[in-house]
């Protein structure tokens, strides 16, 4: 295991030193071919590794520490997250074209479609991005406003329609919810482009009484599917959350119970003098539940006198110590007031 987690440093590496150093100046054909095998080596890693929990978190963890030492070489450096290693070579070859210091011979490589060679996979590459920076070009003006990105946007209201119209036809909750749950099973490895679509479902504006029944169906899915209503407010954009806590009530609720037990599944480690998730999925740390929180109050302040009576009752009920580490709703509410 040690290995693979040095490997996996070092295609991280790799990746910010295609896209931001001067070094590939010196790249040829040999260095090109070995870059590309180690981005599809951690391609390989994540689809052995991506549902194993235990091996997850060490990975994560590893590629955490090798970000940290890559922010301080690299100024603007972009963090890459494990399931980012799912499309490497995708990013490899963007960081690529996107440094100026790629040479010529280099560049004709990537990009000539003609020969077929060992590199022929690369060039597929190029040729997608510019069939997709053609469309996005085209579409632009359409998707200029969404926040979740003109694929995710494309197909949140897909998967409106598709609701919209069984639910019209008086489809049992059954059926439909398995329209959902095929979505996710399409999404296996992307649960977070999957979290996008969904939102992006949400944020549709509700034009007719269908797309509400639409989006009412799909928060009571989410409240149902407690795991991937988790995974929703751990891994979308601060922004987004926010967005779909001031459209939806029942989504608003939803988050704020999750909050809620994030912070109860926590116990206070005193060799690091932190509180910590005790379950064997940890989601957040106690510095980014205090951010969710934060958020929530941002969209919904009304609700932030309710759920400081809520937090203050359950640190009373811990014996109302104001001692740090004795109680996590104790250190919550001294954060969330700092």
């Amino acid at each position: 295991m040690e290995a693979v987690l040095k490997n996996l440093a070092s295609t991280a590496e790799l990746l910010a030193v295609a896209a931001q150093s001067g070094v590939v100046e010196q790249w040829d054909k040999q260095t090109l071919s070995r870059a590309f095998h180690w981005a599809r080596y951690c391609e390989h890693l994540f689809s052995r590794f991506h549902n194993n929990p235990a091996i997850r978190r060490t990975m994560e963890k590893q590629l955490q520490l090798t970000n940290q030492s890559l922010r301080a070489v690299f100024p603007g450096y972009t963090e890459v997250s494990f399931s980012d290693i799912s499309r490497c070579q995708h990013l490899l070859l963007v960081g690529l074209l996107k440094n100026p210091e790629l040479p010529i011979s280099i560049m004709k490589i990537l990009f000539d479609t003609t020969k077929q060679s060992e590199y022929q996979d690369v060039t597929g590459f190029c040729s997608h991005i510019i069939q997709c920076k053609s469309a996005c070009k085209v579409l632009s003006p359409l998707t200029d406003l969404s926040a979740v990105g003109a694929d995710a946007d494309v197909q949140g209201v897909m998967l409106m329609e598709r609701l919209g119209a069984l639910l019209s036809q008086g489809t049992e909750a059954c059926q439909t919810e398995h329209i959902v749950d095929s979505v996710l099973q399409g999404c296996e490895g992307a649960a977070g482009h999957f979290c996008l679509v969904i939102a992006a479902a949400l944020l549709t504006t509700k034009n007719s009484a269908a797309q509400t029944a639409s989006q009412d169906f799909l928060l009571d899915w989410l409240q149902k599917e407690h795991n991937v209503l988790q995974h929703m407010c751990s891994a979308l954009p601060t922004t987004l959350i926010k967005d779909l806590a001031k459209e939806h009530l029942k989504f608003r609720d939803a988050y704020c119970d999750v909050l809620k037990k994030w912070a109860s599944d926590m116990e206070y480690s005193v060799s690091e003098g932190e509180w910590a998730q005790t379950s064997t999925n940890r989601t957040v740390s106690f510095q980014r539940l205090t951010e969710h929180f934060l958020a929530l109050f941002e969209a919904c302040p009304s609700l932030r006198e309710d759920v400081e009576k809520e937090l203050n009752a359950l640190k009373v009920s811990d014996g109302d110590f104001d001692v740090r580490g004795l109680s996590v709703w104790g250190d919550l509410l001294s954060a969330l007031n700092k």
